[in-house]
């Protein structure tokens, strides 16, 4: 599967001005990781366009006070962050295209990408086009994502990169016009 630059403008034209920097990123990431069906390249499309503000945000916006949830407490401990106060919840902040959010998280990418755990000490490597997109596929790939698109299951796919709907109805926006875009059918 390869996606053009104005095919990826159309589906997403709010990107217009940034497509270009993640193209290759896009066309290497759909071999690397499978994503090489329209089907699952409508998904994926969807899906990141939807979690990055169509290509604009590879960095969790939030106060100190909203970001402060990953730092301590129950959902703290889950993402493998500390349950002190330290900062690591700032620090493990979700970024790249699905938002990779915690210090498990981080180490797994990490891993995964680098075969280290560089992400740890530079988390920052998942704001740069070419690693927010790795990252998003990465995610995609292992949380079996490109079977549930063969499959349709787009409201599945949804709740396991968000926990639930949230965004619903731009999601499946995005869907349509990918699906249209790449003659899913």
């Amino acid at each position: 599967m390869v996606i053009t630059q104005p095919q990826l403008i159309q589906i997403m034209p709010g990107a217009r001005r940034v497509a270009g920097i993640f193209l290759a990123a896009f066309n290497a990431a759909f071999i690397r990781y499978q994503i090489s069906s329209v089907q699952r390249a409508a998904a994926f499309l969807a899906q990141i366009g939807h979690e990055s503000g169509e290509l604009h945000y590879v960095r969790e916006l939030g106060s100190d006070a909203y970001l402060s949830k990953y730092d301590t407490g129950a959902l703290a401990v889950r993402l493998g962050n500390t349950p002190e106060a330290d900062g690591d919840g700032q620090q493990y902040r979700g970024r790249g295209l699905i938002q990779i959010t915690g210090r498990r998280n981080y180490l797994a990418c990490s891993q995964a990408l680098f075969g280290d755990d560089r992400l740890l000490r530079e988390p920052t490597l998942l704001e740069q086009p070419q690693w927010a997109v790795e990252s998003a596929a990465w995610f995609w790939q292992s949380n079996g994502l490109n079977e549930l698109a063969d499959h349709d299951q787009f409201t599945t796919i949804t709740r396991r990169i968000n926990g639930g709907l949230n965004g619903l109805e731009d999601r499946l926006r995005l869907w349509a016009r990918a699906k249209a875009v790449l003659c899913v059918s």
